[in-house]
Order: C-alpha cells, then structure tokens, then sequence
C-alpha cells in the first residue's frame, strides 16, 4: 500500500522539478532556512493554508495553483537571494516579506498600476506563469480546440484559453492589463 503512494509522490516531485526547477520541498526547505522562517509564516507570507504548503513539501500535491502564490515564490526567492548575498538585512527582509504577504490579497499583482517597468516586468512574469501552467496541462492544438468548443456557449473562457494557452506572449500581456482595469 505504501508503494503506490511513494510513487505517486515521486511522480508529483518530477512534474515540480519540470515545472519550477526543483521538487518544492527542496525549494520551500530553501526559503525557511535563508529566510529564518517556519512552515506557518512560510505558508502566511504565500497566502496559502499550512496543510497545502505541507502537501506541496511532501509531494502528496504537485501543481501550485494560483498564479499569485507562484508569483510570490519567485518574489521570496529573489528576497532569499539577497539575503544570502548580505544585500539585505535581516529587518529589511522581514518587512518586505510582510510586504508579499499583504500582496495576497486584491489581484494578483496587488497593485493594478502597470505602467512602470516593475510593473510591466511583474505583468510579464505573471502572465508567463499563467501559459506555464495551461501548457503544462495541454498542448497548444488541444488548448486551441477545447477553446473552439467553448466558444459557441462560453466566449470569454475560449479567448482566454487561446491567448494564454496558445497565443504570443505580448498578446495575453495586452489582454491581462486590459482586464486588470
């Protein structure tokens, strides 16, 4: 009974090694040690429950879901590394981590002001993590077709599958900041 299990693990840990570089567990083991967190604050600064942290850590779960939490990932491990290159202190980092937390809620850039570079580079990784994921479930043709069979009853959820699922990058950055207003 506890091969099944284990194998399952291990799959859902080569899907995240494939999807973000590295099993999360590894990677979130990373982020408590540089960071000085606990699996609680870590799952806090995410915004995602402590049992869903543990899940993803264990392998029992292999996809982070919402394109915020990943994009709070990647803002943490930006942070780890300066914290490990000594450019930030340990108060600098605690308050910009308190930053990301509260970034949790609202859209997922926690700021719907885009104009700025940040904000477009912001744009631009969010956007790029939202095609990751719909690529990572389908080929562009089966996304392209599935959108055809939703369009006749569901025309917004078909152009959004095209744009994000098969379409240029700069085209769903377009649609993303014309939706965000």
């Amino acid at each position: 009974m506890g091969a099944p299990r284990q194998d399952t693990s291990e799959r859902a840990r080569e899907l995240q090694r494939s999807w973000y570089g590295e099993p999360l567990g590894v990677l979130f083991r990373r982020l408590i040690d540089d960071l000085g967190l606990n699996q609680a604050r870590l799952a806090a600064v995410l915004g995602i429950s402590a049992p869903m942290l543990s899940q993803l850590m264990s392998g029992q779960r292999a996809k982070i879901g919402n394109p915020s939490v990943v994009q709070r990932v990647q803002a943490l491990q930006e942070l780890a590394a300066e914290v490990s290159s000594g450019s930030v202190s340990a108060a600098e980092a605690a308050e910009r981590m308190d930053g990301i937390r509260k970034s949790a809620g609202g859209s997922v850039l926690g700021n719907t002001q885009t104009q700025s570079s940040a904000g477009s580079t912001t744009v631009r990784r969010v956007v790029r993590e939202i095609q990751s994921l719909l690529r990572s479930v389908a080929a562009a043709g089966d996304i392209i077709d599935a959108a055809e069979r939703l369009t006749p009853t569901h025309p917004e959820l078909a152009e959004f599958l095209r744009v994000y699922g098969a379409g240029r990058t700069a085209d769903a950055v377009a649609h993303y900041e014309a939706h965000q207003s």
